[in-house]
């Protein structure tokens, strides 16, 4: 029999996705499965995507601009110049999903072998986006502690060879909710500058701030218009993560005439992805005014809950709709699986993501997980119930 890749057996597996054998198998007994594992929200998408989707009446679905369509690509261009972003049509690809543009990002602007430096812990599917490309992860450690904030520069530096190219970091943050200040985003430009490096920014979560924080883009940082990547999707801002839309964004000419010529190999974006996604830029204001009280309620309740159980540290998230939270356990990975497995109070369970799949460092995360306050108050409420229950009588309790 023929051998796979390196690459192929190299690639990791979601630690958001692998326990979905158990969860399938925990309902099949009967069991009521919250699932905090993913940031799939059960937020309505907005009704202008959906009815656009429903009016199209091409005969024909053609081959799109492998940049994008260009009337969804102006009209995106406005939406990022209407919050202070200056870009036009030219600035960016459109993409499946913020995945392509990321893969794509790390292609064309990192070699086989080439270091990016990044802070841990991150969304894990990077793992895998950097195997695809060939290009190597170098974690600089965040913690707890300090609610996530970005790590000292120095520890940035002490990690900076000859092979590093590029920083990457998602603000705000997923798996943490950290947000970014603009003193930390102005830290990383004089670094990029310093050593030539190329800093990419996964924004996608960029409407979910809370507490009157303001997000701050890469994009707008002054002297890096060269050194920018940002990344960008569709798939949370209008809860419509199955369309699978994102965009790279970059000033820098190179960057985006090579990254089209990747868009030219997989020939276009989905046609139906982008309908929807034009569209969606006409949602109204009320919408986001809406999701944003709903999600404020939902974290405000789930961290509340969970730090009145003994044991238990959650950090108050001030972006996106995860947060990490640490446990009295031995081992996250033994307890996502024996929750699924082992446990259930009142016929329910909650299907978590262990936190050691975020990290890059071995040993670390192991009495994390995360959580992601994607359901409605009453259903966290009852998850917050069943995991405070399992903790009472989960075998591998640290304290």
């Amino acid at each position: 029999m023929p051998q796979i890749s390196a690459k192929g057996i190299n690639l990791p597996a979601s630690p958001i996705r692998k326990l979905v054998p158990y969860a399938e198998a925990a309902k099949k007994r009967g069991v009521k499965v919250y699932h905090l594992n993913i940031g799939q929200p059960d937020i309505p998408t907005p009704e202008v995507a959906l009815e656009a989707v429903r009016k199209v009446q091409d005969r024909v679905i053609e081959y799109s601009h492998s940049a994008g369509i260009e009337t969804y690509r102006r009209k995106l261009a406005g939406y990022y110049r209407g919050i202070g972003i200056d870009l036009t049509e030219e600035d960016m690809l459109i993409t499946v999903g913020g995945s392509e543009a990321l893969i794509t990002a790390m292609t064309v602007c990192m070699d086989a072998g080439d270091e990016v430096l990044v802070p841990e812990p991150y969304y894990a599917n990077y793992n895998g986006f950097a195997v695809e490309s060939g290009v190597v992860i170098r974690p600089i450690t965040s913690t707890i502690d300090t609610n996530f904030a970005l790590p000292p520069i120095e520890d940035f530096e002490r990690h900076i060879t000859p092979r590093t190219r590029a920083i990457l970091i998602c603000n705000p943050n997923n798996p943490t909710g950290y947000l970014y200040s603009p003193e930390e985003l102005e830290q990383l430009k004089r670094l990029v500058l310093k050593y030539d490096l190329f800093l990419f920014c996964d924004e996608v979560y960029r409407e979910f701030c809370y507490d009157g924080e303001k997000h701050h883009s890469v994009m707008n940082l002054k002297g890096v218009d060269e050194h920018v990547v940002m990344i960008d999707s569709v798939s949370k801002r209008y809860s419509m993560c199955g369309v699978r839309l994102g965009a790279l964004v970059s000033r820098n000419r190179e960057v985006i005439a090579a990254a089209l010529k990747v868009g030219q190999a997989r020939l276009c974006p989905p046609y139906f992805a982008q309908v929807a996604a034009e569209a969606a830029l006409d949602t109204p204001k009320s919408y986001f005014e809406d999701v944003h009280r709903e999600y404020t309620r939902r974290r405000n309740f789930l961290v509340g809950a969970l730090n009145r159980i003994e044991g238990v540290y959650c950090p108050m998230p001030k972006g996106a709709f995860y947060t990490l939270v640490r446990l009295p356990i031995d081992d996250c990975d033994r307890f996502a699986r024996w929750m699924l497995e082992e446990f259930e109070y009142e016929k329910q369970t909650v299907m978590l993501a262990p936190a050691t799949g975020f990290y890059a460092t071995k040993c670390l995360g192991l009495n994390e997980v995360r959580v992601a306050y994607v359901l409605k108050v009453e259903d966290l409420e009852r998850a917050v119930k069943c995991i405070e229950e399992a903790l009472k009588v989960y075998p591998g309790r640290t304290r």
